[in-house]
This record gives structure tokens, C-alpha cells and sequence, in this order.
């Protein structure tokens, strides 16, 4: 959106637009945009929450107002509230017992056994979701879940897997892999009862799951698989989109 932002102004229309990756947008240097401290796929903040939704729309468009140009990066000054919780709620934890993944997930194929596992555990409850909500966020990749996790773990097992659609590149088909792999863990926790944050959620799938820890296994490959190819894609993915950087600080525990 960015890079478009500058074709739009050239043609006379002034543009603004909501960030939340400052890093992209710092490089890409949109005439006009806010960055705002959410979690990914919230741009707006927490759902249901009209009024904080409205405060930051009010702000985004605000830059409109500006004329200290030509390039404006605001910063959003508030935190998304907790979507729906009182303020003397405990803090959300999903409910589902998942098994518990072995010790050394890298060894002998452990990623896959680990990841089939929790997917069989949650399946029931993405049905419910479905079934629920009548939608569903999966579908970017094209593959079923299944074929999403053999994907995934060959690039963990050390291979270089075939790419399973032709106009894209392999690093965007991981991405989608990825996503997909994501969605089908969130909407089958959201089938639990009670509200939990962004935040809250990202704990839970990237500090209590074998998928979860599987992206910090991800995260190194996919920079190296990048070095050695001209794909581009493949290290914005992996700095940027792989995992959100308020998760990073696990990749950086480990590493100490």
C-alpha cells in the first residue's frame, strides 16, 4: 500500500494509511501513515470496540490535516484495550489439552509428529469454529491441513520442498503455508469459551505449541534458503512476517 500511495499522489489524490510494521513502512515511505502498536491482522486494534476503532481511524485521517510533509510516520500513543475482558479477568489460557511435544522437536522428524499431533487435538474445535462462524481465514495456501504441515516441516527436516503453485514464489507460498497453519491453530482455540487478547493468543501459539516453536526453527532457514536464491520474498517473510516482533524475544532467550 506504500509503494501505491505514490502513484495515487502523483495523480492528485492525497492518501494515509494505518501501519504495523514500522520497519516496512520506514523503507517504503508512504506520503502519510500511522503506526499503530496492535497485534497483526488488527490494524484497528481490538475487535467489537467501536469507539477505540473510531479514535484510531479519527487519527489516520488526521495526517490528511497535515502539512509538514512530505513524508509523515506518526506513532498511535495507546495500546489496544483487552477485547472484552472485565478488568479483574485472569488472563486467557486455552483450555485445550494438547500433548505435550517431546523434548528435542528437531530431532528425527520431530516438528511433524508434534504438529500432526496438536492438529489432531484441534481439529474438533476448528470444525466447531467453522460451523460456528460460517468462515474461515485458511484457504491463502490452497492446501489442506495436512499438506500444509508436510510443507512446512520439509523445510524444517533440511529440504528444499517442490513449489506447490506455479506465479508465485516459493517464499510466498511458505508464507501462505504459514498463515493458513496459523489460522487453523487460533480458530480452533477461539472455539473455547472466554475473550482473550492478540497478545494473549500469540503467547499461547508461539510459547505452548510445537507450530508455535516450529517458526522459531523456520526463522534461520528461511534466511539462508534466501541467501542462497534470489528469492526476495523469502527474507522479508522471514524478518517481518514470520514472527511478530513482540514473539522475538524467544528466538533471543534461546540464542543466550
Amino acid at each position: 500500500m506504500g509503494g501505491l500511495a505514490h502513484y495515487l499522489e502523483e495523480e492528485g489524490l492525497a492518501t494515509t494509511q494505518i501501519s504495523l510494521i514500522r520497519p516496512q513502512t520506514e523503507n517504503t515511505r508512504p506520503p502519510r501513515a500511522l503506526w499503530v502498536p496492535f497485534e497483526l491482522g488488527r490494524p484497528l486494534g481490538a475487535p467489537n470496540d467501536a469507539a477505540f476503532q473510531t479514535k484510531v481511524l479519527r487519527a489516520a485521517l488526521a495526517l490528511l490535516e497535515r502539512t509538514d510533509g512530505p513524508i509523515i510516520l506518526d506513532d498511535f500513543p495507546e495500546d489496544a484495550p483487552a477485547s472484552g475482558k472485565a478488568e479483574n479477568d485472569e488472563g486467557w489460557f486455552c483450555p485445550i489439552n494438547l500433548p505435550p511435544p517431546p523434548a528435542d522437536l528437531e530431532a528425527g522428524g520431530g516438528f511433524k509428529a508434534a504438529i500432526e499431533a496438536e492438529v489432531g487435538g484441534l481439529t474438533t474445535w476448528y470444525d466447531i469454529a467453522l460451523r460456528e462462524r460460517g468462515r474461515t481465514t485458511m484457504g491463502l495456501s490452497g492446501m489442506t491441513i495436512s499438506e500444509i504441515t508436510n510443507f512446512v516441516c520439509a523445510f524444517l527436516d533440511g529440504q528444499v520442498p517442490d513449489n506447490p503453485r506455479q506465479g508465485q514464489s516459493l517464499g510466498q507460498s511458505l508464507k501462505f503455508a504459514v498463515e493458513d497453519l496459523k489460522a487453523f491453530y487460533r480458530e480452533a482455540a477461539g472455539a473455547q469459551p472466554g475473550q482473550n487478547t492478540g497478545r494473549e493468543m500469540n503467547d499461547w501459539f508461539y510459547g505452548g505449541t510445537a507450530a508455535g516453536k516450529a517458526m522459531y526453527a523456520l526463522w534461520p532457514i528461511a534466511n539462508d534458503l534466501a541467501k542462497r536464491t534470489d528469492d526476495g520474498f523469502m527474507k522479508t517473510f522471514a524478518n517481518l512476517l514470520l514472527i511478530p516482533a513482540s514473539q522475538k524475544f524467544r528466538a533471543e532467550e534461546k540464542e543466550a
